[in-house]
């Protein structure tokens, strides 16, 4: 594939490397003062490169994702869980919540709450509809969570499906849209038939963050809009120019969905390396906090 002369191949590529190796030396118990000199890596907080190196990914994929590889309908179950995005809310479910119970996951959100616990994630920013009455947990439960389970002979992937398909046919459930729709795709495709769909390492949905770092990387005014289609073969285009200084590290080439996260990150990085802002979570007390 030929690459756009404008990319900035490069300067991803510097990101992306020295926020894995921030990631290989906390994993190896090196201080924190060994992580990096970067001083916006040491103020700021950032996604890992890989997301299935992400806290919340890694903790469903040990406990949720491969004890119940085999499960049909553990999609659901990943919709659960990135509302909450929040692992001792996910611990206190007592396992995959499968079959769907409505009023167990008010019971935990709210009792959470009403404990002065934290229920929710801050990842992913999701809130209740306007007057809909009982608070966030019960709008969940029952305008999001519960359709989305009596529906799911519909929704659940088959043999066959493309992630873009099954990523179509997500979002057109109320509560989901493209952001959470593609996160449940990232986590489903690790299991079950989406093993198996042609573009499993190709697929990717775009963001507002993602855009913006998009139009970075190309040298084009930062508020750039981009059609779906136009926005993955970009993806898929500065996919293939780092594969190879990925794997001369001896590192997985990362797949579309990661691509697109590090545009994300890359665009937090370049604005506050350029002074245009900061990103909201810092790096406290000398430990990375992951994001899920």
């Amino acid at each position: 594939m030929n690459i756009d002369e404008r990319m900035r191949v490069e300067d991803v590529w510097n990101f992306s490397k020295a926020r894995h190796l921030i990631y290989i030396r906390r994993t190896a118990g090196e201080p924190a003062k060994n992580w990096t000199d970067d001083p916006i890596f040491q103020r700021f907080r950032f996604c890992n490169v890989y997301r299935e190196l992400d806290a919340v990914t890694d903790w469903l994929r040990v406990h949720w994702r491969e004890p119940h590889a085999d499960e049909p309908d553990l999609w659901h179950a990943f919709a659960v869980a990135r509302h909450v995005n929040h692992i001792p809310t996910l611990e206190a479910f007592g396992g995959v919540p499968l079959p769907w119970d409505a009023d167990k996951f008010i019971d935990i959100m709210e009792g959470r709450q009403k404990r002065g616990e934290k229920a929710f994630g801050a990842a992913y920013m999701i809130g209740a509809r306007s007057g809909v009455p009982g608070g966030k947990a019960k709008y969940l439960a029952n305008d999001v969570l519960t359709p989305l389970w009596k529906g799911r002979e519909k929704v659940r992937p088959q043999a066959g499906d493309s992630l873009t398909g099954w990523h179509m046919a997500l979002g057109l459930w109320h509560g989901l849209g493209s952001f959470m729709a593609a996160q449940i795709v990232a986590d489903t495709k690790h299991a079950g038939v989406l093993l198996h769909a042609k573009d499993w390492n190709t697929f990717c949905a775009s963001g507002p963050g993602s855009q913006r770092g998009m139009n970075r990387v190309m040298s084009l005014p930062r508020d750039k809009s981009w059609k779906e289609d136009e926005f993955r073969l970009r993806v898929c285009e500065l996919q293939d120019a780092l594969a190879p200084m990925f794997l001369s590290m001896g590192w997985p080439a990362p797949d579309a969905q990661d691509v697109q996260n590090v545009l994300c990150e890359f665009d937090k990085y370049e604005r506050t390396r350029l002074s245009e802002g900061k990103p909201k979570q810092l790096f406290r007390n000398g430990i990375f906090a992951e994001a899920g």
